[in-house]
């Protein structure tokens, strides 16, 4: 990397250092991209860390006089343009369907590169997070009655309840990070909140770096489906048994050992992601789609920082928040 170059600049340049897939071989029907995904990504990474969550903010960022946006200027161009607000706004629409896999892939190349597993035993912590809805509240019975009582309510969002947050009308963000010393986002993805953390489970496994032995979660994951999953893979499933406490089954004093570390990475990781984007566990946008492009790109964006401070030798997983606020 180019040495004086911002924070900002140095993250947008790493995109292209990303596990991007290989263009396919037969080119689909239809028009050809002009632009490529890297492109894309490159330009979700300045909106997140600038705040920008529209085509219209980002085209007038991107037209200031200030010499950290005159040297990203260029790396938003390719074959000697710039793509019109209308392109960004179809080609970011479209990117939330391929940012679980990158997210899959970029975290399997993170723990061959900082070996997170080194002085733990090879496992993943699994969860789902609340995030509220931007705006206000559908309630069941207006919603039951197709009448929108205010503009500001998101009505893609849904209800759900846990026994933490209670009722909350919005989204989930599911999770699966790696225990240990150093937690590594493995795999994400984000739904409206009604839909079950089984049955995204099965989803996360997907991109789980074969590495994982163990797979840890809350009761919600203990289901046979979830556990055959894993056996299918020679992975242990390691979910609270339901049922009053205390549990005096055989294997209840592992488990206890298990879900502390799970615990210890999950929960903080929770709670660590929704101050560092200084959301308040509240989406700044609405709709399904722009709530998934800035949920899974700013995982993807932890995800760089942590390959960032690798390559620049600095303390993996430390002060990431002074860094983005840095750039």
């Amino acid at each position: 990397m180019i040495g004086g170059d911002s924070i900002l600049v140095s993250l947008v340049r790493l995109v292209d250092h990303l596990p991007f897939p290989p263009p396919p071989v037969q080119r689909k029907r239809g028009r050809p991209q002009t632009y490529s995904d890297q492109l894309l990504v490159k330009a979700l990474v300045i909106m997140i860390i600038r705040r920008l969550y529209t085509a219209w903010a980002l085209r007038a960022f991107l037209q200031q006089e200030d010499p950290v946006v005159q040297q990203l200027r260029p790396l938003l161009t390719e074959h000697g343009q710039v793509p019109t607000r209308r392109t960004w706004e179809r080609r970011l629409a479209a990117l939330p369907a391929t940012l679980p896999g990158l997210i899959g892939r970029l975290g399997r190349q993170l723990v061959t590169v900082l070996k997170p597993w080194a002085q733990q035993g090879h496992g993943a912590a699994c969860d789902s997070t609340a995030v509220r809805a931007h705006g206000g509240v559908w309630h069941k019975k207006d919603r039951e009655a197709g009448v929108v009582p205010h503009t500001s309510i998101d009505t893609e969002a849904h209800w759900s309840k846990s026994g933490w947050h209670g009722w909350w009308y919005g989204w989930k963000l599911h999770l699966a990070v790696s225990i240990g010393s150093l937690w590594i986002p493995l795999a994400a993805e984000f739904t409206v909140a009604n839909v079950a953390d089984s049955e995204v489970a099965p989803v996360l496994l997907t991109q789980l770096p074969a590495e994982v032995r163990y797979v840890l979660g809350d009761q919600h994951y203990n289901t046979p489906d979830l556990r055959a999953e894993c056996a299918r893979h020679n992975r242990e499933l390691v979910a609270t048994r339901r049922g009053p406490d205390p549990h005096t089954d055989g294997g209840v004093e592992v488990r206890r050992v298990f879900h502390k570390l799970r615990s210890q990475a999950i929960e903080p990781f929770n709670g660590l992601f929704k101050n560092l984007f200084e959301w308040g566990g509240q989406m700044p946008v609405k709709g399904l789609r722009r709530c998934q492009l800035l949920a899974l790109g700013a995982v993807l964006l932890y995800q760089l920082v942590l390959l960032y401070q690798h390559q620049h030798h600095q303390l993996v997983g430390v002060g990431i928040k002074a860094l983005l606020r840095a750039a």
